[in-house]
């Protein structure tokens, strides 16, 4: 079945990027920083990671890239804002 093989490996896919996600907002904490870039970071993560698993589940190709880009970037942002503000 297409859409529980597509759901699968868009778990597996959560799987791989939520730890870091959490690994992130650990470090800002334990940093005890608190800032735009963080709160957006974790806000792009989230909604981006929400807009993906649809979009997986359903073969839009470009679309769920694009929202997996948003979630990545939202790791980074998080990151960026406990290392650098």
């Amino acid at each position: 079945k297409p859409l529980a093989g597509r759901l699968a490996r868009a778990q597996a896919n959560f799987f791989e990027t939520y730890p870091l996600f959490l690994g992130a907002l650990l470090i800002a904490v334990a940093r005890h920083q608190s800032n735009h870039w963080i709160t957006w970071g974790a806000e792009a993560y989230v909604w981006g990671r929400l807009i993906y698993i649809p979009l997986y589940a359903f073969g839009v190709p470009y679309v769920r890239s694009l929202a997996w880009a948003v979630a990545t970037a939202g790791i980074v942002m998080i990151l960026y804002g406990a290392a650098f503000t």
